[in-house]
């Protein structure tokens, strides 16, 4: 597996990670354990360094789950988890009754801390992100906790997640920021926009969520895919029967460029987010071995600047049907 260096700030890490956070939360019921133990370690021997989990999935539970099943792999695996939602009895971590309660108080940045540290059974966290902006809390506070939790030895880099342009600045003005995770994959290009310049201007790596666009990019769904109740792509815009039919252009983009490299959609999908910068990381996340192994074998995949030029061409007149997420969620994104 290729290694990559996330920004200027020397954590270098697989060129793909793995999202855990399906294994246990929002894409459905909870999946075995063991399977998921044996998935994770599957993911090691593939090359796979750079695991992304959160106090919120479960909740808690992926954290426990990814901290038992990577013990083994101490000091040759970089873990990534998340601060940032109000997780008390009656808060409402899945965001099923409206947008969750998020909360970066200082306080609770330090309590948190030391409930994930014990979940993951790390001496410290590699990588540290604010899971979304809390617009009542100053970045400048959320930075200055961070920085002291690196200063006791608890964590070694800071991150934000769906944090705007002027956001990351000054946060990185206080401590510097080395990762921001936010959704990016070819149907969700805002990034590109401002994040990105201001990423490469600051020295600061970027990790794509959802490179798959939370599986559509794998070519498998159509206009009749339905979902659980469980599943949390049944309360998004651009998983209606309509958006999905709308949206299958970008399918057929991808799975003609993937017959010029025997690549399916999902490995070309992969391989684009990978040439568009040296320090762009997917997390790409899946339950299924299968999948793992596709997704591992995108590394591999070189696509040519005429390739590129085809499917950005391609790609520009299409138009993505469906925001993201519903209002209450999409208010919580700094993009």
């Amino acid at each position: 597996m290729q290694k990559r260096k996330l920004g200027n700030r020397n954590l270098e890490v697989s060129a793909l990670g793995l999202g855990c956070m399906g294994m246990s939360f929002s894409y459905g019921p909870p999946k075995d354990k063991r399977e998921m133990t044996a998935l994770l370690h599957a993911a090691v021997e593939r090359g796979i360094t750079f695991f992304d989990t959160a106090e919120v999935y479960g909740p808690f539970t992926n954290e426990d789950l990814v901290g038992e099943a990577l013990a083994p792999f101490r000091g040759k695996v970089a873990i990534a988890t998340k601060f940032g939602f109000d997780l008390s009895p009656n808060s409402d971590p899945r965001g099923m009754r409206g947008a969750p309660t998020v909360n970066s108080k200082p306080a609770h940045i330090k309590d948190a801390v030391e409930g994930s540290l014990r979940r993951l059974k790390v001496e410290v966290i590699d990588l540290l992100y604010q899971h979304r902006v809390d617009p009542d809390v100053p970045i400048e506070d959320v930075a200055g906790a961070v920085k002291d939790l690196i200063a006791q030895g608890k964590v070694k880099h800071f991150g934000l997640s769906e944090a705007g342009a002027q956001t990351i600045r000054r946060a990185h003005a206080v401590q510097p920021v080395t990762a921001l995770q936010s959704e990016y994959s070819l149907w969700t290009r805002r990034p590109e926009q401002a994040i990105i310049p201001t990423l490469e201007e600051l020295g600061i790596g970027f990790v794509p969520f959802s490179p798959l666009g939370k599986g559509f990019l794998t070519g498998q769904m159509n206009a009749t895919t339905t979902f659980d109740s469980s599943d949390f792509r049944s309360t998004l815009p651009r998983f209606t029967p309509e958006a999905l039919q709308a949206n299958q252009a970008l399918i057929d983009l991808l799975t003609t460029i993937g017959k010029r490299k025997d690549a399916t959609p999902a490995q070309i999908a992969l391989a684009w987010l990978l040439a568009q910068k040296p320090w762009i990381v997917p997390i790409p996340g899946t339950t299924k071995p299968h999948r793992l192994d596709e997704n591992v074998g995108a590394v591999d995949i070189e696509l040519t600047p005429d390739d590129l030029q085809d499917i950005d061409s391609a790609a520009t007149k299409i138009t993505v049907v469906g925001a993201r997420y519903p209002e209450k969620l999409e208010r919580m994104t700094g993009l």
